[in-house]
């Protein structure tokens, strides 16, 4: 069953240095089209669908927030068209700070919105421009303030480490200027340096300077310490809360549970079956012209394939694989397909079986990602 919509917004006013999301520069995009085909695609979905289970919404991008306050409306209004708003539970937004003006803000509040996610990244105004952001401290601190102001339930701040000559210090300060401010929730991500990106083609060219792995492993490490001191549970490899405001949305993610993907490039699962979007926006907008969904691939998960997810996305959580869901959803002892890749990660001190499943230790999460890899069965 459906648990939650996510919902792209393609388009950005200023294209960031590390981004390999399906973006486009906002000027002379055909951004009303864009909403009407997306509108199209809320409908066609919420007719085939059986959306009674659906408790949450993100609007991702790109940018929701380059959208104009009439652009915005228009999105919420066919939001609360086809999709069942008095089930929604937690509604996020990403949200650039100098692009979330208060009028924004209280139109977003006004429909439904509790929850947004800040891309902060950094204090550092060196590091902003390195990174292509374009907003100020000021932005920031503004945009938190109003958010208080207006008691949205969760305000989750992204930061980013590993960030081309950023040194420690750097890395303390955004942690303590972000500790200082009235936020409930914290994702901090290290950089990755993916294919398309500008810092790519930097990092072709030899102009590009990260800091070494055992620098970042350290940030990782401090990171985990000063949320634990300032009342944040870290509940997932890269996400930290207060008061127990999980990211619902992204925990359907983790819980290997189905949702819809909607808008360019987005990605979906739905009855067993993992889909992505057209990317750019001709093909999506033309598909939805000719009244078609417009998936460019789509791929059956096999029971294989489904065991190695719920693994390696349910071993990102704090709380790990449940013996008892694994049990349920498959009709198998998890000891029994994967006791001898457990094995040797609980030696070591990576993973610790409990009485109710199997989690990473704290040393595991530093190696987290080679974990997951010996979780593909053979």
């Amino acid at each position: 069953m459906i648990q939650g919509i996510y919902i792209h917004i393609p388009f950005c006013h200023q294209i960031c240095s590390y981004c390999d999301f399906n973006k486009f520069y906002f000027h002379n995009q055909p951004v009303d089209e864009y909403l009407t085909r997306l509108d199209r695609e809320m409908e066609i979905w919420a007719r085939k669908t059986d959306l009674d289970e659906v408790h949450t919404i993100f609007l991702g991008g790109g940018t929701p927030t380059s959208l104009s306050l009439r652009q915005l409306s228009r999105l919420f209004d066919s939001i609360a068209k086809h999709f069942p708003m008095h089930q929604i539970k937690e509604f996020t937004s990403e949200a650039n700070p100098d692009e979330l003006t208060n009028d924004k803000m209280e139109l977003m509040a006004a429909r439904g919105v509790n929850r947004f996610s800040i891309g902060v990244q950094t204090f550092d105004a060196t590091l902003l421009k390195v990174l292509g952001r374009t907003h100020t401290n000021e932005h920031v601190e503004r945009v938190i303030r109003h958010a208080d102001q207006l008691k949205f339930p969760s305000i989750s701040m992204d930061l980013m480490y590993g960030l081309p000559n950023q040194t420690m210090e750097q890395w303390n300060e955004a942690l303590t200027r972000a500790f200082e401010m009235p936020i409930t929730h914290i994702s901090a991500y290290s950089l990755l340096v993916e294919p398309k990106t500008i810092f790519y083609n930097l990092l072709a060219k030899g102009k590009l300077s990260l800091p070494s792995q055992d620098l970042e492993a350290q940030m990782y490490d401090v990171l985990m310490t000063r949320t634990k001191e300032h009342g944040f549970e870290q509940y997932e490899i890269s996400n930290f809360a207060k008061n127990g405001l999980y990211s619902e949305h992204n925990s359907i993610y983790w819980r290997n549970e189905e949702y819809l993907g909607l808008g360019a490039g987005a990605h979906g699962y739905v009855n067993g079956m993992r889909y992505s979007n057209h990317g750019p926006l001709k093909k999506y907008m033309q598909s939805l012209e000719d009244h078609q969904l417009p998936i460019l691939h789509q791929n059956q998960v096999t029971s294989k394939e489904e065991m190695e997810e719920q693994m390696f996305l349910g071993l990102r959580m704090n709380q790990g694989v449940s013996f008892a869901t694994f049990r349920e959803r498959f009709g198998k002892e998890l000891p029994d397909v994967y006791g001898d890749k457990m094995a040797p990660h609980i030696a070591n001190g990576l993973l610790e079986s409990t009485p109710n499943g199997v989690r990473l230790t704290r040393k595991g999460r530093f190696v987290g990602n080679e974990i997951f890899q010996d979780f593909l069965l053979d």
